[in-house]
C-alpha cells in the first residue's frame, strides 16, 4: 500500500551553532532522505541528534546539556540548533539551545515565540530513530524500553509528553516528602491523587497505541519479520478490569498505603513507571531478549516503520526517520526493502553510514551530503 497522498513532516534547512563537533553548520535539505556519509568521527550522528532534540526528551543520545557544547567554544557562546520545517500544521520555525548560564534546561522557541513543555514539541514534529545503542534495548532494563515506547506514543497523542512530565515531577516531590518524614497527610494525598490521575492518563495512552499499532505490527514489512508486542504494567492490567476513575481511586489508595515502603526504598512502589515493553518474534514465538541480535535489530526495524506508516495514516504527515548506522549491517535484500519502504511511507529519512556505496539503491531519489570534520558538503 503506497502512502503517496500522505505528506511528510520535512527539514527544509538546518542550522547548528556550537553543537558537538560543529561550529557552525547550514543544511538545505528537500523532502527525499538525506544520506550523510563519511568517516567515524565526524559527526553524522550528532546531526541526527540536533534534530532529536527537537522531540520531548534528551534526544537520541540522552546526553546532558552541559555535553552539547561545543569543546572549545567560548563560555558565552551556547550551543543552538534551529530547523525550518513543515510540520504537522504547516511551516514552522524551532530553535532550541543552551539556556543562560546557571541554569539547568534549555531554550525553546516556535515561530519566535518562547514555548514550555515537552507537548510543545511534540504537537508540532515527530520523529522515530534507531542508533546502534538501542541494540542492546531488550537486554537493559525495563526503563529504557518504558521510554522507547513513550516516545512512539508521543507521535500520535502530544499530550502524552505532558502527563509523563507531571506524573515524574509529583513523584519526586512525593519522594522527596517521604525521605525527609515531612508534609502533612493531605498535602501527600493530594500529590498521590495528582500522581494517580496522571498515571492512569499515561497507561490509557500506551494501551490505545498498542492496539492500533499490534495489526500492522504482526503483519511485518516485507523481509523483516513480523512480531508480538505488548506493554506489562500493573496500571494498564487494572484499565482492561476497571473504569478509569475506579482505577485512579485503587491507585492512590495503593501509593497511600505504600508509604512507609517507598520511603525506605524511595520511588513508587506502584504507578505508570512500572511498565515495560514486550516484544516476540513473530514466526519463531521467541521473546526479543532471546534472539539473536541480527533478529533483535530487524524487530526493531520492524516496529519503527510499521509505527511511521501508522502515523502517516493517522495524523496524515509521516514523521522525520532518524536511522543511524542502521543499512551497513542489513544484507543487500533487508537493506533495499529498508529504503523500498522508506519511499513507500513518503518519510523524510536521515540515514548515516561511513560509505556512500551502501546507499546505492537510493539511487537519484536521496540527497546525499559528505561529513568531514565538523563540516557538511551537500553532492
Amino acid at each position: 500500500m503506497s502512502n503517496t497522498a500522505v505528506s511528510a513532516i520535512t527539514v527544509k534547512r538546518l542550522t547548528l551553532t556550537d553543537f558537538r563537533c560543529f561550529r557552525r553548520a547550514v543544511l538545505d535539505s528537500d523532502a527525499r532522505p538525506v544520506v550523510l556519509f563519511g568517516a567515524n568521527g565526524a559527526g553524522k550522528t550528532s546531526l541526527l541528534e540536533a534534530l532529536s532534540m527537537l522531540t520531548p526528551g534528551r534526544g537520541l543520545r540522552g546526553a546532558a546539556l552541559a555535553d552539547l557544547g561545543r569543546r572549545g567554544a567560548s563560555a558565552g557562546s551556547p550551543w543552538g540548533v534551529a530547523v525550518e520545517a513543515d510540520g504537522f500544521e504547516g511551516p514552522v520555525s524551532i530553535g532550541t539551545g543552551a539556556a543562560p548560564e546557571g541554569s539547568s534546561r534549555r531554550t525553546l522557541r516556535i515561530d519566535g515565540q518562547a514555548a514550555r513543555g515537552r507537548a510543545s514539541l511534540a504537537a508540532v514534529v515527530s520523529a522515530l530513530w534507531l542508533t546502534p545503542a538501542m541494540d542492546r534495548l531488550f537486554l537493559e532494563g525495563a526503563s529504557s524500553r518504558r521510554r522507547f515506547f513513550d516516545r512512539l506514543v508521543y507521535g500520535f497523542d502530544p499530550s502524552h509528553a505532558t502527563r509523563i512530565g507531571v506524573y515524574e515531577r509529583s513523584m519526586r516531590e512525593r519522594a522527596r516528602l517521604l525521605r525527609e518524614r515531612r508534609g502533612d497527610p493531605a498535602w501527600l494525598s493530594a500529590i498521590e491523587a495528582r500522581m494517580a490521575e496522571n498515571s492512569v492518563a499515561v497507561a490509557a495512552a500506551r494501551s490505545t497505541t498498542l492496539r492500533r499499532l499490534v495489526p500492522m505490527v504482526s503483519a511485518g514489512v516485507g523481509p523483516f519479520p513480523g512480531a508480538e508486542i505488548s506493554f506489562q504494567g500493573g496500571v494498564e492490567a487494572m484499565l482492561d478490569r476497571m473504569p478509569a476513575l475506579e482505577a485512579e481511586a485503587e491507585l492512590a489508595e495503593a501509593l497511600a498505603a505504600s508509604r512507609e515502603h517507598d520511603a525506605q526504598a524511595g520511588g513508587a512502589r506502584v504507578g505508570a513507571h512500572r511498565g515495560d515493553l514486550e516484544l516476540a518474534h513473530g514466526t519463531s514465538g521467541m521473546p526479543a531478549a532471546q534472539c539473536s541480535t541480527g533478529e533483535q535489530k530487524m524487530l526493531l526495524i520492524a516496529l519503527i516503520l510499521a509505527t511511521a506508516r501508522l502515523q502517516a495514516a493517522l495524523r496524515g504527515r509521516a514523521p522525520l526517520l532518524l536511522l543511524d548506522e542502521v543499512a551497513a549491517h542489513l544484507d543487500g535484500d533487508h537493506r533495499a526493502a529498508l529504503f523500498h519502504e522508506i519511499s513507500d511511507i513518503g518519510a523524510q529519512a536521515w540515514l548515516t553510514g561511513v560509505e556512500r556505496s551502501v546507499f546505492a539503491n537510493f539511487s537519484g531519489a536521496a540527497q546525499y551530503v559528505a561529513v568531514e570534520a565538523g563540516t557538511v558538503t551537500p553532492e
